[in-house]
């Protein structure tokens, strides 16, 4: 048996959870969050609460500090070059919206964006809507049988009339992650933006976004322990200057009369009116704490855990697990018994995993599916808690069976 998580403690809504007798293996979907956050939310609405850039006033001026903290904090646990490339939206699925309405003008018919077939429905949604808009193809890069872009596939696929590739750094559904350094490597060779959906690979140690080398980087700050409702947008500096203005109002504008306007820049030109200010300071209190976490203790007891979670999974008859994850989580479907029904008595025993198609009805249904189970791991879960969803899972298939 392992050790239990040394950073259980650290998050007040594990305890509270275990005495609601629940056990929280949905992190995928959301995480909890530590106390630093929640004494850094405390903080800013105990001790003064004031709108950010505008004001000259002492409370405005520090709400300022601490959010523009925020932004080189975040700078740096993506190693961006520069603060200014880091925009605050309201979750990655914003994030794209951005992307696809402020890149329309750089389409022309006929020409063509490139995604995967393993694409979370805001990695998709968006570029399916400007194709129709613009009149382009979306191509679908396909996977091979283990969950993975199919490399020599998309390498052919991805040519002269790519505009734009965008794809996921790790499947919400099958754990795996993608080959994308030569994806992005190619995709730049034809002369295509590259859009990362980092949603997923963000809270598995920190990105380079350097060394990828990609125009645009998306996540949420929900899924890396933060607040909920603050996303965040990188891009490259020359890629950032192609986007044109989406949204409108106060603090975006430069000048403005009745009849016209000039517009900020990125960051702020895209950060129309008031930002979720306690939100993108929770945000750093977050980065905080990971910071100050021993990285490879945190890789290694994840590891441990999901290596625990497949044998399980592996050893039960019947059990199909999707794919072949290498991290973090893990999707199953079980022989002769509906994923709902399961996910059901799952439920009744006090076990919070995810059903249903994960927001990738496209990638389910290739598979011939309508969903799936899944576990998703965090480094406050421990093997206890998978051990009370074993047992679970074994008098739920009981039932069913």
């Amino acid at each position: 048996m392992f050790q239990p998580s040394p950073w259980r403690a650290d998050f007040p809504a594990i305890a509270a959870l275990q005495r609601q007798h629940q056990t929280y293996l949905d992190n995928a979907a959301t995480t909890q969050k530590p106390q630093a956050l929640l004494d850094a939310l405390s903080h800013y609405y105990g001790h003064g609460a004031a709108n950010v850039h505008r004001a000259q006033h002492l409370p405005g001026a520090l709400a300022t500090q601490a959010f523009e903290a925020t932004r080189e904090k975040v700078a740096g646990w993506l190693n961006a070059a520069d603060a200014q490339q880091i925009v605050f939206t309201h979750g990655a699925t914003s994030a794209l919206n951005l992307l696809a309405y402020g890149l329309e003008a750089q389409f022309e018919a006929g020409e063509e964006i490139a995604i995967s077939a393993l694409e979370h429905h805001a990695n998709l949604l968006p570029w399916q809507q400007l194709a129709k808009r613009r009149g382009l193809r979306l191509v679908i890069l396909p996977l091979d049988s283990s969950g993975h872009i199919d490399l020599d596939a998309a390498l052919q696929l991805i040519g002269p009339r790519t505009r734009l590739l965008a794809v996921s750094q790790l499947s919400n559904v099958l754990g795996t992650w993608q080959p994308l350094q030569a994806l992005l490597d190619h995709a730049r060779a034809q002369g295509a933006l590259t859009v990362v959906d980092g949603a997923q690979g963000v809270v598995h140690g920190r990105q380079d976004v350097r060394q990828l080398g990609c125009d645009f980087y998306v996540f949420s700050s929900h899924k890396l322990y933060g607040p909920d409702g603050v996303g965040v947008l990188y891009g490259r500096p020359e890629a950032l200057a192609r986007l044109r203005h989406w949204q409108f109002g106060g603090e975006m504008v430069q000048l403005a009369d009745y009849q016209q306007a000039s517009f900020r820049p990125a960051p702020l030109g895209f950060e129309a009116g008031t930002p979720p200010i306690a939100g993108v300071i929770g945000l750093g209190a977050s980065l905080d704490y990971l910071a100050s976490l021993d990285p490879h203790a945190v890789v290694e007891h994840e590891a441990a855990l999901h290596r625990h979670l497949l044998r399980g999974l592996h050893d039960r008859e019947g059990i199909r697990v999707l794919g072949q994850p290498q991290l973090a989580l893990a999707s199953f479907v079980v022989e002769g018994v509906h994923n709902s029904d399961l996910a059901h008595l799952l439920t009744e025993q006090g076990i919070a995993v995810r059903a249903g198609h994960h927001c990738a009805m496209p990638l389910l249904g290739s598979l011939g599916l309508d969903g799936a189970i899944r576990v998703s791991l965090a480094l406050y879960n421990d093997s206890d808690d998978l051990q009370r969803f074993f047992s679970a899972l074994d008098q739920g298939l009981e039932l069913l069976r």
